[in-house]
């Protein structure tokens, strides 16, 4: 999900402001602002994986060299994600790298320890190739059982201003 959205201003926006900046050490996050933080971080790291893994099964490659491709690349799509955001809402690189870093870090270091965790435990994911259904829906699976997961661990560090709430603080 792009940041670009909150720009805009809508309601939802405005009210997602209030809910984590006001109330930073307090626990305020809402659950809304914490599913769209997570939503954000679901899309890059479902991109980045995603990606990895094609790359990696098209290639032949083994298991353990796909996987750190796919999470590297789930990284790094998501730090791309609010980094894009963060530029054009005027910060230098260094400080949307900064930003970037310390908003994503954990939430998708979260994703990424369920999502591949489950990925290795389903029987065959990690041997499907590209046209089984396996290889689709065992991740597809275990991102949305990592987003039920890393959902509460967002909304916690938003409602103590850390996370997510490190990039609303430059909006």
């Amino acid at each position: 999900m792009d940041h670009t959205t909150h720009e805009a201003g809508t309601a939802h926006d405005q009210g997602a402001h209030g809910d984590h900046h006001g109330h930073a050490g307090h626990g305020g996050a809402s659950w809304a602002t914490a599913v769209k933080a997570t939503l954000h971080c679901l899309t890059g790291c479902a991109v980045g994986e995603i990606l990895g893994m094609v790359i990696g099964t098209a290639l032949m490659w083994g298991n353990v060299p796909t996987m750190i491709l796919a999470i590297t690349l789930a990284f790094l799509f998501g730090y791309s994600f609010t980094l894009v955001a963060v530029r054009r809402a005027g910060l230098d690189l260094k400080s949307a790298l900064k930003v970037a870093l310390a908003a994503d870090t954990v939430s998708i270091a979260v994703m990424e320890l369920v999502d591949n965790g489950i990925i290795a435990l389903v029987p065959g994911a990690m041997d499907a190739h590209l046209s089984d259904a396996l290889f689709w829906s065992a991740p597809l699976g275990g991102f949305a059982v990592a987003f039920l997961i890393t959902t509460p661990v967002n909304k916690w560090m938003i409602g103590r201003g850390k996370g997510h709430a490190v990039v609303h603080a430059h909006h």
